[in-house]
């Protein structure tokens, strides 16, 4: 969150990127998506210099503020940010220092990704709690057609036994890594047929958040023939 030398550019560029695709996620207007992403900023800007350096991992602050104002609207439709959106003008490089380091952080991304899913497969949940950061958070998309969480569930503890209760019950489900969001991420099927698609965010060598769809509607095209 400083504006010091390439490399935090890039990690701020990524950072916003992410913040992005979990308001996309919500939402699927990349417009509104745009707005929740610089309330989130708002948000952050707004603490003082004292709060900001009290938390750890801001990534993951802002994850948990985003997903916040996402389930705030989702209640309200009518207090969707409004006003001018604006867009920055192009930086210099930019492109370039975006290919330089966007590697880098897909390959930790799936490096954090892989060992999550590994101990889901397994139904491990000390490693599963062993992946999350402390005070990592759940959020799930039952669509009015299953039982979910209206809200999301935070701490590492609390996580790990809901991902491992979603696994449990019956035959225990098929765990594939697959593209989600342009990340890895994973795809639980049973009998071929997808019950749950999982996204996650990465801080570090953390889970810091878990965006699990259960909607039937929206895991049709996950299914296989």
């Amino acid at each position: 969150m400083t504006d010091v030398g390439a490399e935090s550019l890039a990690e701020m560029l990524d950072e916003r990127q992410h913040l992005l695709e979990v308001a996309v996620w919500m939402f699927g207007s990349e417009v509104t998506a745009d707005r929740i992403v610089q309330e989130t900023y708002r948000r952050w800007y707004d603490l003082d210099d004292g709060e900001r350096a009290g938390i750890a991992v801001p990534r993951a602050w802002l994850t948990r503020v985003a997903g916040s104002i996402c389930l705030e609207l989702l209640a309200d439709p009518a207090r969707v940010p409004g006003g001018p959106v604006r867009h920055p003008g192009p930086v210099p490089g930019l492109e370039q220092l975006q290919v330089r380091f966007s590697q880098a952080m897909l390959a930790r991304h799936d490096q954090v990704a892989r060992r999550f899913a590994a101990a889901c497969e397994t139904g491990d949940a000390a490693g599963l709690r062993s992946v999350l950061a402390m005070d990592a958070l759940v959020v799930s998309d039952g669509g009015g057609k299953l039982r979910a969480p209206l809200r999301p569930i935070h701490g590492a503890d609390a996580v790990a036994r809901f991902v491992i209760t979603l696994l449990a019950g019956g035959p225990g489900p098929e765990v594939e890594l697959g593209s989600v969001n342009g990340r890895t991420g994973l795809v639980l099927r049973r009998g071929g047929q997808a019950v749950a698609v999982v996204s996650v965010s990465v801080a570090e060598s953390e889970v810091t958040a878990v965006w699990i769809v259960l909607n039937p509607d929206k895991l049709k095209g996950w299914h296989r023939p």
